[in-house]
Parts: structure tokens; C-alpha cells; sequence
């Protein structure tokens, strides 16, 4: 039995894996992100308890009187001090429990899910229709700069770019939807009713914000590229070696660029998630967006507060997700990580 235990593969096994520098980054990503967490809860309970109102007074409407305010604080648990209230919901996230709305009275936990799918949905479809079109036309711009289709190409991004998304959406709506009548404009049908009809009724919300970003990464991916194939010592050694042109771009100057295109892919992910308040409010998606500016109109500070931590656990997450790549990209940067 000695014996076995000494030839088993599974201590060297275990020892791999606990000493892989990959594992050990995220590790220290993961230690790192606890206080950042809790220090954006802090800020965001101080900033929220500084906000003129309270839930009780937008419940009960400006006729009410301060005995009503009062009574319903007291019911809601409003009048006890704002330290108490803090470690109270911190005891039960770290129990998993995000609390009760202070105006449906439903559990976070069990509306939550719902809007973040919606969310989630929205932002993968953007950035799938962003990048599906912004590598291929910044590849096609990067191979003849200053050629025909380059200048056009950053002639519209260029232009796209100066568009803010929610103007952007209504124009999206007024020729897709009112003048075509290809899509609708306003709604969202579940995933549970079929993938078509879903895919369908956010094709145009998608495109509102998947717009934006194509030009942002086609112009920025563009640039880099025509930097590398220009100025660097590993493109003038492929092309000695007599690699073809797109060989030399797509396999050697693309693997470099993408360092940075998942960089802002990365970032964007957090702000993408937050900004999408204003696209849902114009074509009526139940997200996590919309449910984030009701709260706000509501005084909600406990669905508040559970929503930015969750946006920033997100924001956490896809950082960690960029140095994971970056190491699977590059194994340098892994090793380095031991540093």
C-alpha cells in the first residue's frame, strides 16, 4: 500500500496545480479585489445615505405628513442608524442574501437574476456584432493604409464615434422599426419563447450600443496593427522568411494587437453593463439598467446598494479575465506573475 501511495500521480498532480503561476494570479487578483469591494460599499452607502429623500417620502408621496414618514421609516427600518443598516446587509450578502426591496418587498436575490440576464444578453450581443465586424474591417484597413477602403473606413468610424448611443438608438428605431417595420421598437420576448423571437426583439438595442463600440475597436485595432506591420523587428524578420502579407498580418502583427483590443474589451465590459440604463429605458428592456434607475426614483437604497456591488464584482471579474488571457496569450507575463 506504501508503495502505491508513492508512485500515485495525484500528490504531483495536486502540487501542479496549487504551484501553477496562473492559479496563483488569480489568487492574488481575487485577495486583492475583497477590499476593493468593500471599500465600494462603504462609499456607495455613505454617498446613498447623503441623498436628499428617502424611500418612505417617495412611497408615500409629497402629501404625506411626517408622522406617515415616520411611522413608515420605522416599518422599513430607515431609523436606525446608518451604521447598523450597513453591517445588517453586510451580514446578509456574506450569508448570500442581497436583502428586500424597501418598495416591492421582494428578495433581491430573486429578482436579480431575471434583470442581469436580460443585461448579460444585451451586452454579449453588442460586443459579438462589434467585434465580428470591427477585426475583420480593421485587417481589410491595416493592409493597404491610406488605400480606398481605409479612408472610408475611418471616415465613418471617425463620424460614428462623434454619435452618442442614445441618439443613436432612436435613429435606429425611427429607420428599422417606424419607416421598415423590420424590427420593433420597443419590447423583449424571453429566451424561454424561442431563440428567434429573442435574437429578434434585441437586434436593435444591440446594434444602439455594438455600433459605438465597432468604431472604437475598428479604429483603435486599425492603428495598432499599421503601427506593428511598419516599425517592428519580428514583421521585417517574417517578411525575410517570405511569408505572405496577410500570412505576416493575420498570424504575427494580429496576436500582438490583441493585447490591447482585450484590454478595452475588458474595461468596457463594467461600464458597458452600467451604461445600458438609458438603451433599456428606450426600447423597454427589463434589465438590470432599468431596474438600477427605478431604485434611484425610488429612494432604494437596499437594491441600490446590491446592484453596484454587483457591478463591481463584474468589474472585477473582467479584469481578472484580462490577465488571464494575457497569460494565455503570452506565457511571459504568466511567469511574471510570480514576482
Amino acid at each position: 500500500m506504501a508503495d502505491v501511495a508513492r508512485t500515485s500521480p495525484a500528490p504531483r498532480i495536486i502540487s501542479a496545480v496549487l504551484g501553477s503561476p496562473a492559479l496563483r494570479l488569480i489568487v492574488k487578483r481575487l485577495v486583492t479585489a475583497i477590499p476593493i469591494l468593500l471599500g465600494v460599499t462603504i462609499i456607495t452607502f455613505i454617498l446613498l445615505n447623503l441623498i436628499p429623500g428617502s424611500a418612505a417620502l417617495q412611497l408615500l408621496g409629497p402629501e404625506a405628513t411626517q408622522e406617515q414618514i415616520d411611522n413608515l421609516n420605522r416599518e422599513m427600518g430607515l431609523d436606525r442608524p446608518p451604521v447598523v443598516r450597513y453591517v445588517e446587509w453586510l451580514g446578509n450578502v456574506l450569508s448570500g442574501e442581497l436583502g428586500h426591496s424597501l418598495v416591492s418587498r421582494q428578495a433581491v436575490t430573486d429578482v436579480l437574476p431575471d434583470r442581469l440576464a436580460v443585461t448579460f444578453e444585451l451586452v454579449a450581443l453588442a460586443l459579438f456584432f462589434a467585434l465580428a465586424l470591427a477585426i475583420p474591417l480593421a485587417l481589410l484597413s491595416a493592409r493597404k493604409p491610406n488605400g480606398v477602403l481605409d479612408r472610408i473606413a475611418m471616415v465613418v468610424a471617425n463620424t460614428g464615434l462623434s454619435i452618442p448611443n442614445f441618439v443613436l438608438a432612436l435613429l435606429l428605431v425611427l429607420l428599422f422599426a417606424v419607416v421598415l417595420g423590420w424590427f420593433p421598437a420597443i419590447g423583449y420576448t424571453p429566451l424561454s419563447e424561442g431563440l428567434g423571437a429573442n435574437l429578434y426583439s434585441l437586434t436593435l438595442p444591440a446594434m444602439s450600443i455594438g455600433l459605438g463600440l465597432l468604431f472604437f475597436y475598428a479604429r483603435f485595432l486599425r492603428n495598432d496593427l499599421v503601427d506593428q506591420m511598419q516599425g517592428e523587428d519580428y514583421i521585417m524578420t517574417a517578411r525575410a522568411k517570405g511569408l505572405g502579407p496577410w500570412h505576416v498580418l493575420v498570424r504575427h502583427a494580429f496576436r500582438n494587437s490583441s493585447f490591447g483590443l482585450i484590454t478595452f474589451v475588458g474595461l468596457n465590459v463594467s461600464f458597458l453593463i452600467s451604461g445600458t440604463v438609458i438603451i433599456e429605458i428606450i426600447f423597454s428592456l427589463p434589465g438590470a439598467g432599468q431596474y438600477l434607475l427605478q431604485s434611484i426614483n425610488t429612494r432604494d437604497y437596499v437594491v441600490l446598494q446590491s446592484l453596484v456591488l454587483v457591478f463591481a464584482t463584474i468589474t472585477v471579474l473582467a479584469s481578472l479575465v484580462v490577465d488571464v488571457l494575457y497569460a494565455v496569450l503570452d506565457p511571459r507575463i504568466r511567469y511574471g506573475s510570480n514576482d
